[in-house]
């Protein structure tokens, strides 16, 4: 049964499956589900059915996300659905819908309602809410995480594929920890915020849930790009996805600084996801990460809680009772701040920025839990301030310091619920979070969601795209390598790792500045097979980058172990005159490693 996004399109394109039959197929599920805490506001069935008829009719077939339902948390305006922020008093109804979802609309997407929140999307907890609170689809007594709560479990219950929340201090990551699917939260900027209620406007974030990366990917890649009518989007290229680097390298929290809570299987499960991570191929480097938590506290102690009693303040004025007492409590306080704290609370940040470029030069992202621990509905409603800051552990500090994330599945727990991990990186780094994530999400094997059903196999990326060139590289431009940084810098993406075929010889050369190997073709079956690895580089970067190759080294074709050729790295048989023969090692990183295994 089609279930996933790209399922559900080939399944419309194939003629499988009619889009306005997957539509009402999510309205059935909904009514079976039985969760009227999930919508705040649903569109009617059949005006729905017949928006995807005729998408079908004028042949939208070749739209990305052609006939794929969607659900929209209620603070992003959805034209013909009121807007409420889950707050009945502060309701509105627009008159057009937000960017991002035209932009879904607009690549053959089909709305089905508006989810449930934390009220003004203040929370972690998703239990905030005079619309009640939504299920968590593995355990009703736990909390279904927030303040997306309703696109979270609507995706993991599989009434829709696909669904968007937003995310300012991890309402787009926490859900999925709890929900056993993907958050996926862009990098600040890349996704339009036109047409969202704000919650910290400097910071929001559009945030998307599915139940695999490749879905998760394949709609940012449709709502993200500039926009003129939101001031604080950016224009930022979105690369493509590719495959994951061997010899990555992960940070994670040294030994002494991973916050739990006193959760030992929580903790279990993060070693365990460290460890998955290190068999496919990861290098685990421990960071200091307390200057991360300094920031996270930051947040909410700091000045930028007054981005929220702006939104709220009119509200506030004229109608206080009618919002949520914990929501007004910390609305609040925004008021409290003085311009003298908020400036002492800037210097600080960027003091803290530059503490983060730091670390982020040694690795390429961060592998943290996505959560500490999880709460039942009960202990919240009974200390809803504490427990919801520890919510917040691994992901308050993500937006100050503009970085992007991706929550994964990672395990099941001895008590049926799900736990995962988030992957963090720099701004901009959104499709290498996601060709990592892809990977890790897969070789856990666990179901997708709470359906009980195994996930796809992972589509291939090992052919380069439309304007692009396929390069190979046998030494410093490796990944991880010194000079990968210049491959990254003009726009590549790795594609696969391979090897060549047996018929070259890998010397490490002398003199070289960083250090770098030459591969010499030879007789046929006089050599060795040499580890490599295919980057596709966007065609206008080619040229500079081959101008930039330096003697001895030049560009010439390889063949491989399959018979194919790409273009890549060789180097000039007088090159190779006194150098040190290493082709036993099988490529550069494995001597590398030996080498740095040597004692000085």
């Amino acid at each position: 049964m089609a279930e996933t996004v790209a399922s559900i399109v080939a399944a419309h394109r194939a003629g499988e499956m009619t889009p306005e039959d997957t539509v009402a197929r999510s309205f059935a599920r909904l009514r079976e589900h039985g969760d009227d805490a999930m919508f705040i506001s649903l569109r009617d069935e059949a005006e729905a059915r017949a928006e995807a008829k005729a998408l079908r009719a004028k042949g939208g077939q070749d739209l990305p996300l052609y006939g794929v339902p969607v659900a929209v948390k209620d603070n992003i305006d959805v034209a013909g659905l009121p807007t409420t922020a889950a707050c009945p008093a502060f309701a509105y109804r627009p008159q057009a819908d937000a960017t991002a979802v035209a932009r879904l609309r607009q690549a053959g997407a089909i709305v089905i309602g508006k989810t449930n929140l934390d009220q003004l999307a203040t929370g972690l907890v998703g239990v905030r809410s005079p619309y009640g609170v939504p299920r968590n689809t593995f355990d009703p007594r736990i909390i279904p995480g927030g303040s997306s709560s309703g696109s979270g479990v609507a995706v993991a219950a599989g009434i829709v594929p696909l669904s968007l929340g937003t995310d300012t201090a991890g309402s787009g990551r926490v859900p999925a920890g709890l929900n056993n699917i993907v958050g996926l939260k862009p990098s600040v900027g890349l996704v339009s915020t036109y047409g969202v209620v704000p919650a910290c406007r400097t910071l929001d974030c559009v945030s998307v849930f599915a139940l695999t990366v490749d879905d998760a990917f394949a709609a940012l890649d449709v709502i993200a790009g500039p926009d003129h009518k939101d001031a604080y989007s950016r224009s930022r290229p979105l690369a493509r996805l590719g495959a994951m680097a061997q010899g990555v390298r992960l940070g994670v929290p040294k030994q002494g600084q991973r916050l739990f809570f006193g959760d030992k299987v929580s903790e279990s499960i993060y070693e365990a996801a460290i460890g998955r991570f290190e068999a496919l191929g990861a290098v685990i480097v421990e960071i200091d990460i307390e200057p991360f938590y300094e920031t996270a506290r930051l947040l909410y102690d700091g000045p930028w809680v007054a981005e929220r009693y702006i939104t709220a303040r009119s509200l506030i004025a004229s109608s206080p009772e009618s919002m949520h007492p914990v929501t007004r409590e910390i609305t609040l306080s925004g008021t409290r701040p003085t311009a003298v704290d908020a400036f002492a609370a800037f210097y600080k940040l960027e003091e803290v920025r530059r503490v983060a470029d730091h670390t982020f030069r040694s690795i390429a992202a961060m592998l943290l839990p996505t959560l500490p621990t999880h709460y039942s509905v009960e202990q919240v409603l009974a200390n809803p301030v504490e427990l919801n800051s520890r919510l917040g552990t691994y992901t308050n500090f993500v937006n100050l310091l503009d970085l992007c994330g991706l929550a994964v599945p990672a395990a099941m727990r001895p008590d049926g619920m799900p736990s995962g991990v988030t992957l963090l990186a720099p701004g901009g780094h959104d499709a290498m979070l996601a060709s990592l994530g892809r990977v890790f999400h897969h070789n856990t094997g666990l179901p997708m969601g709470a359906l009980g059903l195994p996930q796809p196999p992972l589509a291939p990326h090992a052919a380069p795209a439309e304007g692009e060139i396929a390069i190979a590289v046998v030494g410093a431009h490796l990944s991880g390598m010194p000079l990968n940084g210049e491959l990254r810098t003009l726009g590549a993406r790795l594609i696969g790792v391979a090897k060549t075929a047996p018929d070259y010889r890998l010397y490490a050369l002398a003199g070289t500045k960083p250090a770098k190997p030459g591969m010499l073709r030879v007789t046929e079956g006089k050599g060795a097979s040499i580890a490599l690895e295919v980057w596709a580089l966007p065609a206008a970067g080619f040229g500079s980058f081959v101008d930039g190759v330096p003697a001895p080294l030049s560009i010439g074709s390889i063949r491989l172990t399959d018979g194919s050729s790409v273009k890549g790295f060789l180097v000039e048989a007088l090159a190779i005159e006194g150098a040190r023969d290493i082709s036993e090692f099988g490529g550069w990183r494995a001597f590398v490693a030996a080498a740095d295994k040597v004692p000085a």
